[in-house]
């Protein structure tokens, strides 16, 4: 029988508590993991009283920043559900702590950093490899010829509707950090959130390295580690549909080598 031993510092501990004073009867608990980059991580336990506290999950941990405890470390910047700086994983599900409501969790809400990501401290992973692999796919329009206008390329009103439900990804990795593919392959499979950025040149008119952009896809383990397990449909914060785009991808390469 295999047996499997986990790093002496893998096993989360039980950390502080810190109890509200003088509440008004609307007390919510905040599990939420810390690591500090030595020993064990562990979860600290926070009183939060919701009547002095704003509806979402990142009015929470600003709180506990601001009076409890200044120590607590997690990215955020917009608030508004654009930047994706906020990514975490709440009540089990990767999402965006701005737009995850307290009040739709039931019972002790528990924070964690995004899973399979290197932990730097606390809430805060290391995206330093995801952002490469964005890199790896040039996202940025390749055109050499000369466009019809001197100042921009034109596209139709269909054309541009192409992009709609891929031109709305953040970027915050929700769903790769939610593909089991892309946990055990990472470093080779681009995962939901690159493939889906892909896509996006693939359909635009105005990119003419479509044929190139796909010999750089066709990879057994760039794109076709995707199983359709569509753990990044009902992960994505903004409601897209990476695992469509992928199939869609798939077909493009079996149509060029039909043609």
């Amino acid at each position: 029988m295999a047996e499997f031993v986990l790093p002496k510092n893998s096993r989360v501990l039980k950390g502080k508590t810190h109890s509200v004073k003088n509440n008004s009867g609307q007390v919510k608990k905040f599990k939420i993991y810390r690591y500090d980059g030595d020993g064990n991580p562990r979860l600290d336990e926070f009183e939060i009283d919701l009547a002095n506290c704003g509806p979402m999950v990142l009015d929470a941990l600003i709180k506990i920043k601001d009076e409890t405890d200044s120590s607590l470390t997690f990215r955020r910047s917009c608030r508004e559900g654009v930047c994706g700086s906020c990514s975490m994983n709440i009540d089990g599900t990767n999402t965006l702590a701005c737009t995850k409501s307290i009040s739709d969790i039931k019972g002790d809400v528990k924070v964690y950093p995004l899973p399979h990501m290197q932990v730097i401290k606390d809430l805060v992973v290391d995206m330093a490899y995801f952002y490469a692999q964005y890199a790896s796919i040039e996202p940025w329009l390749k055109n050499n010829e000369k466009p019809p206008s001197k100042s921009e390329r034109l596209q139709s009103i269909e054309d541009r509707k192409k992009l709609d439900g891929v031109y709305e990804c953040i970027l915050c990795a929700c769903c790769s950090t939610a593909c089991p593919s892309y946990w055990w392959n990472s470093d080779k499979f681009l995962g939901p959130a690159i493939l889906l950025q892909a896509y996006r040149w693939l359909v635009d008119s105005r990119d003419s390295a479509k044929n190139e952009r796909l010999d750089n896809l066709e990879d057994p383990f760039k794109l076709y580690r995707c199983h359709t397990i569509l753990n990044c449909v009902k992960t994505c914060p903004k409601g897209l549909n990476p695992g469509q785009k992928i199939g869609e991808i798939k077909n493009m390469i079996v149509e060029k080598k039909s043609l």
